[in-house]
């Protein structure tokens, strides 16, 4: 491995300099000096080099490590690519125009299209593949990660395109399919009786009692270094930054990469500022929001982010976002503060609906943790938080891919006959009406 003289990581407490990721996985992924387990890589490149790759001056963007001066990388001999990371920007005007339309905002939509990661189909391809590229790097034959579903099959996927092998902690809730993709690629799943927390707890137990390296979360600087270029993509793309960024929430690497982006521009050319961050939980599974309304309620008194609660086994229809422990709560609250931001929730029972309206409209299938971010715009619009001229982003996370059982909730047209004097000619436009009743009634 080549000396590395690009990055180093500091630790968010004590400030000391981890010089390498050998370091940092030699130490089980903590501090050497106070066993803090947050660190930010920091680079030596001149951050105006990132003009450069935006603009494309040093060949057409491929790949996430189109942006490999700005990642946690030596040598791209051991990078692992399957095309993620270079997915559209989409103007989804039909939102705008339901939006001025309905409330009389005047608004901009565009949608990021995280379903047209090539590798499987979600938002987690980026950090898979500069995980799988650093693990490879550093000489990492295994690893563990505890999941909901498609950290576990991206994961799968890049891992065992690196020759990792590679241990998944699901919950019992986890869907079937996403169990069955993690094994195609010949990984190991563990399906842990109990929920999410549960699966988490058995996995840092396995990294403990074997010496496995587990997967950091949502503050890993893989991960958080990997999705940090979704803001070089937007710039590269749009020209700009959103002025309001919505996702659907479940622990939070999006605001903190985003967080990041803005950070490592500063003093740039490009110097941006944060979106709003609209974060959006499933009603049946939202602690996050439940803590925030709180916390705001209370005029955000002292220590308000460390107050939260805790659900056991919560129920949701969106098992990818079931996480009842918000351990990222302090950090996801403290960024959407500071972002002027709201964590609010969507009902799950009309997630159906936005992904028939948008199949319809847009002729793409989205999942559903993605229906939930985009009922998020329609709650903003109702609760009055997106203004008249703003630029909105919505994260599109995924698409149906492991989520059979949702498709068949998607069924709205189906005729059934026994003679063809009971079927007449068909328009399929009588179905436009129908699909935006729901929200051109919603909440009234």
């Amino acid at each position: 491995m080549k000396e590395n003289r690009k990055f180093q990581l500091r630790c968010e407490k004590c400030q000391y300099v981890v010089k390498d990721l050998s370091e940092w996985f030699s130490n089980m992924q903590k501090c050497p000096k106070c066993g803090h387990k947050v660190v930010y890589a920091e680079y030596s490149e001149d951050i105006n080099n990132v003009k450069a790759f935006i603009n494309e001056q040093n060949g057409k963007a491929k790949n996430v490590f189109h942006y490999f001066d700005f990642l946690p990388i030596n040598d791209r001999e051991n990078i692992i690519t399957s095309g993620e990371g270079v997915i559209p920007v989409e103007n989804w005007d039909f939102l705008a125009d339901f939006a001025k339309k309905q409330y009389g905002i005047d608004c901009e939509v565009v949608a990021y299209r995280n379903d047209m990661n090539p590798g499987t189909g979600t938002f987690k391809d980026v950090a898979a593949a500069v995980a799988a590229s650093a693990l490879k790097e550093n000489g990492i034959k295994e690893y563990a990660v505890a999941s909901t579903g498609n950290i576990a099959n991206a994961f799968a996927h890049y891992l065992a395109k690196a020759g990792i092998s590679l241990t998944v902690f699901i919950p019992q809730d986890a869907l079937k399919a996403n169990e069955a993709e993690v094994n195609t690629y010949g990984q190991r799943v563990v399906r842990v009786k109990g929920d999410y927390a549960k699966a988490k707890e058995i996995a840092a137990q396995y990294s403990e009692k074997y010496g496995i390296l587990l997967s950091g979360g949502n503050t890993d600087p893989l991960r958080v270094e990997a999705k940090k270029t979704m803001v070089f993509e937007w710039l590269r793309q749009i020209n700009k930054m959103p002025d309001v960024y919505i996702q659907a929430l479940s622990g939070g690497t999006g605001p903190i990469a985003i967080d990041k982006a803005v950070n490592d521009l500063k003093g740039s050319e490009l110097e941006i500022k944060l979106p709003r961050f609209i974060m959006v939980q499933p009603d049946h599974c939202a602690p996050m929001r439940m803590a925030w309304d709180k916390a705001k309620s209370n005029g955000f008194p002292e220590g308000w982010e460390n107050d939260y609660p805790t659900l056991e086994n919560p129920v949701t229809k969106v098992p990818t976002l079931a996480t009842g422990k918000p351990g990222t709560y302090p950090i996801i609250g403290s960024l959407t503060k500071k972002s002027n931001g709201e964590i609010i929730e969507f009902n799950e029972k009309m997630i159906a609906d936005i992904s028939r309206l948008t199949a319809y409209i847009k002729h793409i299938q989205i999942g559903p943790a993605s229906a939930i971010a985009v009922g998020g715009f329609f709650e903003s619009l109702h609760q009055g938080i997106i203004k008249n001229g703003e630029t909105v982003m919505i994260n599109v996370g995924e698409g149906v891919r492991r989520a059979p059982n949702f498709m068949e909730e998607m069924i709205y047209t189906t005729q059934h006959a026994s003679s063809i004097e009971e079927i007449d000619r068909y328009e399929r436009s009588v179905y436009n009406e129908k699909l935006w009743e729901p929200f051109i009634n919603y909440k009234k």
